[in-house]
């Protein structure tokens, strides 16, 4: 039996975003990425009383769990949405989808405080 040449290896982070994206699970991952990174990104007040809820179409909704963070945060749309597009167009991730707005709601109850990372995605 002749042995297949072997090819160099490919690092999983390289490849994941296109696989995903060809599974229709590409808002999911980046909703994910989102939210593990969300107290960094939207600041860790703002994050205590929001929590990105999903992705659909380049829209992230984001819950917050009173009217007054609904406001504040809104008054940050543009600071925010900036912060949002440089994070997913960091160094190294390739072109990612557009975020094209932030749509804001408030939530009925906000996520567990261990489980933001699994339950803001849309995926639960």
């Amino acid at each position: 039996m002749k042995r297949r040449p072997r090819s160099q290896p490919t690092v999983v982070s390289s490849v994941l975003p296109d696989v995903l994206r060809d599974l229709g699970l590409g808002d999911a991952a980046i909703a994910a990425r989102l939210s593990e990174a969300w107290e960094e990104l939207a600041g860790s007040e703002a994050a205590a009383h929001s929590w990105p809820a999903g992705l659909r179409a380049g829209v992230l909704e984001v819950e917050v769990d009173s009217s007054v963070w609904a406001q504040h945060l809104q008054l940050r749309r543009p600071e925010l949405l900036r912060v949002l597009r440089d994070f997913l167009a960091g160094p190294g991730e390739g072109p990612s989808p557009p975020l094209r707005d932030l749509r804001l709601r408030i939530g009925r109850s906000g996520p567990e405080r261990g489980s933001r990372a699994s339950g803001a995605t849309g995926l639960s």
